[in-house]
C-alpha cells in the first residue's frame, strides 16, 4: 500500500533559489558600498593621534644641533726656521699676548747676522772716508770760488782806473782798448769758472745725499737681519688657550711651519651643518636661539660657508647676549634658526601622516567625531612642530595625524 508523502513548503521547495538570491543581493550591496564609500576600517581611539586644525602663528625655522667652538682659532706658525731649543708653554696652558711658547736655535742665521754686521761696518767706514774727501773738496771749491771773485773785483777796479787815466791823458786809447779786451775776457772766463764751481758744489751735495740714503738703507737692512733673532722666540699673538703644540726638543722646524693652535676663549660660537635645502635662505644676520633649562638665549648667524659637502653646508652662530652657564667647547645644544617673521596661517601638528601620504591627503573627522574621511590637502611650509596647510582644511577641523602605518588603503576610519 502506497504511503502519502508530506507536502513540501514553498521555502523547502525553492530554498536553493532563495539562498542564491541572498548571496547575489549581498554581493550587490558589497559592490555598491565599495563603489560609493570605499573600504572602511574600524580603529580604537587610543591607537591614533587626533589634533585640531588652527589658525595660528607659524614661525618658519629649522631645528638643528650646534657644537660649541671657540670664537676664533689661530694657527701658530714659526717665522724663522730652527731647532727647538726650549719649550716654555705646555698644551692646555692659558696664555697672554706676548707670552713665550718656545725658543728656537739657528746657527746659520747667526752667521748671516755676523756677516751682515761686518758688511755694514765696512760700508760705514768707507762712507766716512768718502765724506772726508768730499769735505776737503768742498773747502777747495770754496777757496777757488773766493779767488775767482777776488780776481773779478780786481780787474773791474783796474778797468775803472784805466778809464780815468785815459781821460787824464796818462794812458793812450790803445792801452785802454787792450785793458778793455782783457777785462771782457776775464769777466767771461770768471763767470764760466763760477758756474763750474756751482755745478761742482751741487754735484758734491747730491753725492753726499745719495751716500747718506745708501747708508740709511744699509742700516735698516742690518737692523732687519739682526731683528730676525727675535723671531726665533715663538710668542702668543693673542690671549687664549694653547690647544696643542706639535714639537719636541731638538726637532728642526721650517719657516712658516704650523706647530700648534691657540683658541681665543673670551667668547664662543655654535657650529652646525644644515641641509642644502636651506642654503638660499640662510644668510648672515638671521636670528637664532638656544633654549636651555627653560630659558632662551639669543644667537645671530655670523658666518655661512656656501660650499656644500655631502648635501650639507656649515653655519656659525654667535651669542648676542647672555650665555648658558655650562658652555664648554665640544658641548652640543639644540638650536632654532629663524627663517622669517611669524605669520598667521592654518597649521596642524607634525605626525607620521606626512611620511605615509606625502602630505597629499589626511583623515578628517566628521562633526560627531566617530568617523574620519580621507581628504585631499596641500602642505606648504613646515617647521619641527608644525605643518602649514594651504588648502583642504579649515580652522576648527579635527584630523588624524598619527597611526597611519596600520591604515592601509582605507577610505574611511570608524573610530570606536
Amino acid at each position: 500500500m502506497d504511503r502519502q508523502l508530506p507536502k513540501r513548503s514553498v521555502f523547502q521547495k525553492y530554498k536553493y533559489y532563495f539562498l542564491g538570491g541572498v548571496v547575489f543581493i549581498a554581493f550587490l550591496v558589497y559592490v555598491a558600498i565599495a563603489v560609493s564609500g570605499g573600504r572602511k576600517l574600524r580603529i580604537d581611539t587610543d591607537k591614533i593621534g587626533i589634533a585640531d586644525v588652527k589658525q595660528d602663528k607659524f614661525l618658519d625655522y629649522v631645528d638643528t644641533e650646534g657644537i660649541v667652538q671657540p670664537i676664533l682659532t689661530l694657527k701658530l706658525n714659526t717665522l724663522e726656521a730652527g731647532m727647538v731649543d726650549r719649550i716654555v708653554a705646555e698644551e692646555g696652558a692659558m696664555l697672554q699676548k706676548g707670552d713665550t711658547i718656545l725658543v728656537l736655535h739657528n746657527p746659520e742665521l747667526e752667521r748671516i747676522i755676523e756677516e751682515q754686521q761686518d758688511e755694514w761696518e765696512k760700508q760705514r767706514i768707507l762712507y766716512q772716508e768718502k765724506k772726508v774727501e768730499m769735505e776737503q773738496k768742498t773747502i777747495l771749491l770754496k777757496q777757488q770760488t773766493l779767488q775767482a771773485r777776488y780776481e773779478m773785483n780786481r780787474l773791474e777796479k783796474d778797468f775803472v782806473l784805466g778809464q780815468e787815466e785815459f781821460k787824464m791823458g796818462v794812458k793812450s786809447k790803445a792801452q785802454l782798448d787792450l785793458q778793455r779786451e782783457e777785462y771782457a775776457y776775464k769777466t767771461k772766463s770768471t763767470a764760466l769758472q763760477l758756474e763750474g764751481l756751482r755745478q761742482d758744489s751741487a754735484a758734491t751735495l747730491l753725492s753726499r745725499e745719495l751716500m747718506d740714503a745708501d747708508l740709511v738703507r744699509a742700516r735698516k737692512k742690518t737692523d732687519h737681519v739682526r731683528g730676525r733673532t727675535d723671531d726665533l722666540v715663538v710668542q702668543a699673538p693673542l690671549d687664549g688657550q694653547l690647544s696643542f703644540l706639535n714639537v719636541t726638543l731638538g726637532q728642526r722646524v721650517g719657516q712658516s711651519e704650523n706647530i700648534g693652535e691657540i683658541k681665543v676663549m673670551d667668547n664662543f660660537k655654535l657650529n652646525t651643518q644644515l641641509s642644502e635645502y636651506y642654503i638660499d635662505r640662510i644668510t648672515v644676520g638671521l636670528p637664532a636661539s638656544v633654549t636651555y633649562q627653560g630659558k632662551k638665549y639669543p644667537l645671530r648667524v655670523s658666518k655661512v660657508v656656501p660650499e656644500v659637502k655631502d648635501r650639507q653646508f656649515q653655519v656659525d652662530m654667535v651669542f648676542t647676549g647672555e650665555q648658558p652657564d655650562n658652555v664648554r667647547i665640544g658641548k652640543s645644544f639644540r638650536v632654532q634658526v629663524e627663517l622669517g617673521q611669524p605669520e598667521s596661517a592654518v597649521v596642524i601638528p607634525r605626525g607620521d601622516f606626512f611620511q605615509s601620504t606625502g602630505g597629499q591627503w589626511i583623515y578628517k573627522l566628521n562633526k560627531s567625531g566617530d568617523r574620519a574621511i580621507r581628504t585631499a590637502i596641500t602642505i606648504g611650509r613646515q617647521n619641527p612642530v608644525q605643518y602649514e596647510v594651504l588648502s583642504g582644511l579649515e580652522d576648527g577641523d579635527k584630523v588624524v595625524v598619527s597611526g597611519y602605518a596600520g591604515f592601509g588603503d582605507a577610505e574611511e576610519l570608524v573610530i570606536r
